[in-house]
């Protein structure tokens, strides 16, 4: 039952969320918290322990994919990268492969910190739940276009 309450929640919130600026990452996190806490179903030790390092690493990562190496990335147009001189392109790829180890980096290190509070069988259920998360969030942010 109290799965069902959240996820009615959650579908009833994240309407109103999308509808709105992106600069409503500390709502769609909110939720986010909501629906993990539901599906992992922590103790209070592992609670505890688990969302200060999980907090952090969700900082961290918001950082990260919103530094300027990541917006390159994305808004990069084909018709840039073909006019780009060979030099530019190799220093552009240096700083790509800088941003994708530090964003692997990062997640290595968060999974590796959290296996000494939670069993691998709850950190696999994270991964899926994240997943789960986002699909349902990008489902209804293009529901809504």
């Amino acid at each position: 039952m109290k799965k069902l309450i959240t996820l009615c929640l959650l579908y009833f919130c994240s309407h109103s969320i999308i509808a709105q600026d992106r600069g409503n990452h500390d709502q769609i996190n909110s939720l986010k918290i909501a629906h993990l806490s539901s599906e992992l179903n922590l103790t209070a030790k592992e609670s505890e322990k688990f969302w200060p390092l999980y907090t952090n690493y969700s900082e961290k990562m918001h950082a990260l994919r919103n530094n300027p190496m990541a917006r390159y990335i994305r808004n990069t147009d084909m018709e840039t990268i073909e006019k780009m001189q060979e030099k530019e392109a190799e220093e552009a790829l240096k700083k790509i492969i800088n941003y994708e180890s530090e964003y692997f980096s990062l997640r290595t290190n968060f999974l590796q910190e959290v296996q000494k509070v939670l069993s691998a069988k709850k950190i696999i259920q994270l991964n899926k739940t994240e997943d789960d998360f986002n699909r349902k969030l990008l489902k209804q942010y293009r529901n809504k276009k």
